[in-house]
């Protein structure tokens, strides 16, 4: 049986820090080192002012980073905000990876509001995943990931709603989704797209004035249904946002409310899951989410989900 790696310390961060720096074995003067905020818990450190300290936790963890590293440089030219660049790397315990990333000025998105030429910037983002080659991403080790099934989702969806406190949820909001509707809403076939698959808030860094200043956290990407961005957005920059984006970067109206419905069922099942203690997000976060994802768009205002969705692209 393996042992667990190392706990990090800024003793040991730092020298780590000064080694892949400097490569004398860390024993020149380094830049400070402090644990970093939000997911990545001990394993993710802010290293002075101008770099953060990505350590790999396990070895799923070493594979899908060293697969991020070449990803970010396929997708850097086709994407109009900047992605972290790879300054050093190396292991920071046997069979573990580490980057030293460049730190992309800004704040997190689930802290800073998106303007409207900040939704501009992601339809950019949208539309540039569309343009990465599928066939180089592959190549990387990228993996495939077939569509969900949006009829499954939301049945599970209103399983949850009925754990929900009568005060945080109403059921019946899903009387908007008929369970035909669902299936019109189903992914249609096609080679699929590269696919973030992780664009929360805590992975948009948000400038001054509202614009998207750098996107994180590439190492979950898959080819697959663009719709799961269109659903990470609506969850973290609000529905309004996300469809108006999504409309942008050149998507239609039946992806849209695909990506949609995904989220809201989503932050339905992930609330139920967060108040049983499962999960590790917390619950501010998660009703934050549901919040977000359940604002009502123009979109579904003239589309009636009852009967079946718009079909026009």
């Amino acid at each position: 049986m393996s042992q667990p790696p190392p706990t990090p310390t800024p003793d040991s961060v730092g020298r780590l820090v000064r080694s892949l720096l400097a490569g004398d074995g860390g024993r020149s003067p380094g830049p400070d080192v402090r644990p970093a905020p939000g997911e990545g818990g001990p394993l993710t450190w802010w290293v002075g002012a101008r770099h953060v300290l990505r350590l790999a936790g396990d070895r799923d963890a070493s594979l899908r980073q060293r697969r991020e590293l070449p990803l970010r440089d396929l997708v850097r030219p086709h994407l109009a905000v900047p992605v972290p660049v790879s300054v050093a790397r190396g292991e920071w315990a046997a069979g573990l990876s580490c980057t030293l990333d460049t730190r992309l000025p800004g704040a997190s998105g689930e802290e800073s509001h998106l303007s409207a030429v900040g939704e501009a910037d992601l339809a950019g983002v949208l539309s540039g995943l569309r343009e990465v080659p599928v066939r180089r991403a592959a190549a990387l080790g990228v993996p495939q990931a077939g569509p969900r099934s949006l009829r499954t989702l939301r049945s599970a969806a209103v399983r949850a709603a009925g754990r929900l406190p009568a005060e945080d949820f109403d059921p019946a909001r899903f009387d908007q989704l008929a369970e035909s509707a669902a299936d019109q809403l189903a992914a249609q076939p096609g080679p699929g797209h590269l696919v973030h698959q992780g664009l929360v808030g805590e992975h948009l860094v948000i400038g001054a004035g509202g614009r998207v200043r750098g996107v994180l956290g590439w190492s979950g990407a898959v080819v697959g249904d663009p719709a799961e961005d269109i659903a990470r957005l609506a969850a973290a920059v609000g529905a309004p946002a996300a469809v108006r984006a999504a409309t942008l970067a050149g998507y239609g109206a039946r992806l849209c409310l695909r990506g949609l419905w995904l989220a809201r069922c989503d932050t339905v099942v992930r609330l139920a899951d967060g108040l049983r203690g499962r999960g590790g997000d917390a619950l501010p976060l998660l009703e934050a989410r549901l919040r977000r994802a359940w604002e009502p768009i123009l979109l579904e205002r003239v589309t009636d989900l009852r009967d079946g969705p718009d079909d026009s692209p």
